[in-house]
């Protein structure tokens, strides 16, 4: 973070036409051509800007390796989409990897904020270019302090230490800000194509980006409802107000290629066998009956059935052949195809990576709804069934599965694994009759909704509890034992040795040791 703009720009790389579509490629000579000069330094022109933007987006949503570190072996973990299968990787056991946890904050520093804030310096304030640029930096920002809490926000690209941090509350605020802003201003520039094929979520779709951007303000305000109740009521009504994402059409997906290492990250990561479903999928989608299995996950390569295995299982328990990889299941074909040879995999690398859903709208409103806020026409119950059809559809499964789902009585079921666990809950699917359980189916179907986004599950996990999640086997971790759950991650050693006066103010935001078992200022469990 210490780099200077200059050299940010010239560290960054622009992508390439495929087609009439643009994809994000990996470092190219096209770049150097264009953005390095050996007598100058580098100009950006107008006719970089939509790369730009592209770059900002692939950057922030993870692809190849990177998705490894930054998400798969952290959020993806402790939101119990998955667990591990290699003794080695202890963060399912709570260890904190020095250098892993460095991965999901140099991306954005290092390639979102340049180019966004070289966005920000070339473009009117009045365009929609503008406005796009203010939504992706929200978007990349949330993801960012809601890992490690206070964070440098305000200074973010300074060529000069100390980088002071901010405090979530300030952070939050001023995401709140640029939203509104983005909005209103995008209201009134429907017929723009802002960035055209070069934005690689919605081609320039300006109805979709209000949509999106709504969606998010309204997620935003959720996750601050037990800290600022008032606030979030006001911010909630007025995305909601707005307008949210609406129709399956409207799921942001972002585009991914084989050119430049630009691969959807969770495809990339699926084939290297260090995962497979946990058990708490396992125990859900099991119970439920639920048609969404065969696509999230595939049958265990040697039992022909969905198996998943509990989170922090040391290396005694991974040497039982019950918890191997080709006794449970890997995720499903969207991601990674077997051949019919056990560990052989092919790999879907191209396949678009998840962004936003159009299902975890409804559960936001249902919420909202509960909460008594004013959510127009609809109930808590109309919300989440819409949010349950949405999420189904999303996956390709429509008519009579649907609706025998939205009024099933099934519940959990206990996995039958090693560890003779019990069913995840006793939650039905079908509509509750108070509001606890009602609560809990909200936050239950939208934890399944939102796969594989585990870094927004991770955070609804710990703003709500829910669902109650397993407790891990084995933790490694001093500060955060078996019975307890991570909280955050801690600031980057890197941080500490060149801007170590502005984390040791920043641990004072957190209000606690800067450990894996300090909430954010959110969280309020």
């Amino acid at each position: 973070m210490k780099l200077a703009l200059n050299k940010y720009i010239r560290a960054t790389t622009l992508g390439v036409l495929a087609g009439s579509a643009m994809v994000v490629a990996g470092c190219t000579g096209d770049f150097d051509e264009l953005n390095t000069s050996r007598t100058a330094l580098t100009t950006i022109t107008d006719a970089e800007l939509p790369y730009l933007f592209s770059r900002a987006q692939q950057q922030s949503s993870y692809s190849a390796g990177t998705y490894q570190t930054a998400q798969n072996l952290f959020a993806d973990l402790y939101a119990q989409y998955f667990a591990t299968t290699t003794p080695n990787f202890q963060s399912d056991r709570y260890f904190m990897h020095p250098t892993w946890i460095d991965n999901h904050w140099n991306p954005v520093y290092t390639q979102v904020v340049p180019q966004l804030q070289i966005l920000f310096g070339k473009l009117d304030k009045s365009t929609s270019q503008y406005a796009l640029a203010n939504i992706w930096w929200v978007f990349a920002f949330h993801r960012v302090t809601d890992y490690y809490g206070p964070i440098p926000y305000s200074e973010a690209g300074k060529d000069a230490t100390p980088i002071k941090y901010d405090s979530q509350e300030e952070i939050y605020n001023d995401f709140f800000k640029r939203l509104t802003e983005a909005t209103a201003l995008l209201k009134g520039k429907t017929t723009d194509k802002p960035y055209g094929t070069y934005d690689i979520v919605y081609g320039g779709d300006v109805n979709k980006w209000i949509k999106f951007a709504n969606t998010l303000r309204l997620r935003l305000a959720l996750r601050i409802s037990k800290v600022n109740p008032a606030k979030a009521k006001t911010e909630a009504e007025a995305a909601i107000a707005g307008g949210l994402l609406t129709d399956v059409a409207d799921n942001a997906y972002m585009a991914k290629s084989l050119l430049g290492g630009d691969n959807n990250g969770l495809a990339t990561i699926s084939g290297w066998g260090e995962f497979r479903m946990s058990a708490a999928m396992e125990s859900v989608l099991k119970g439920y009956d639920d048609p969404r299995i065969g696509i999230y996950f595939q049958p265990a390569f040697l039992t022909k059935t969905y198996e998943g295995i509990r989170n922090g299982l040391g290396p005694t328990e991974l040497a039982v052949a019950a918890n191997s990889n080709d006794n449970n299941s890997n995720i499903g074909e969207r991601w990674i195809r077997n051949t019919g040879g056990g560990s052989a995999w092919d790999r879907q690398l191209a396949v678009k990576q998840d962004v936003m859903h159009t299902a975890e709208a409804y559960f936001l409103l249902a919420e909202a709804a509960l909460n008594g806020w004013n959510v127009g026409s609809g109930t808590a119950q109309s919300f989440y069934e819409k949010g349950i059809q949405a999420s189904m559809e999303g996956w390709g499964i429509t008519g009579a599965a649907v609706t025998t789902y939205i009024n099933s009585t099934k519940t959990p079921v206990a996995p039958g694994d090693q560890q003779q666990s019990a069913a995840l809950s006793n939650i039905p699917v079908k509509w509750g009759a108070t509001e606890a359980i009602q609560r809990e189916q909200i936050a239950t179907q939208k934890w399944l909704a939102l796969y594989p986004d585990g870094i927004e599950a991770w955070a609804e996990f710990r703003r709500t509890r829910m669902p109650k999640l397993y407790p891990v086997v084995n933790s490694v971790n001093t500060d955060v034992p078996t019975t307890a759950v991570v909280r955050r991650i801690p600031f980057l050693l890197q941080e500490k040795q060149n801007n170590g006066a502005a984390v040791e103010a920043a641990t004072k935001l957190l209000g606690g040791p800067d450990n894996a078992a300090t909430p954010l200022w959110w969280d309020k469990n």
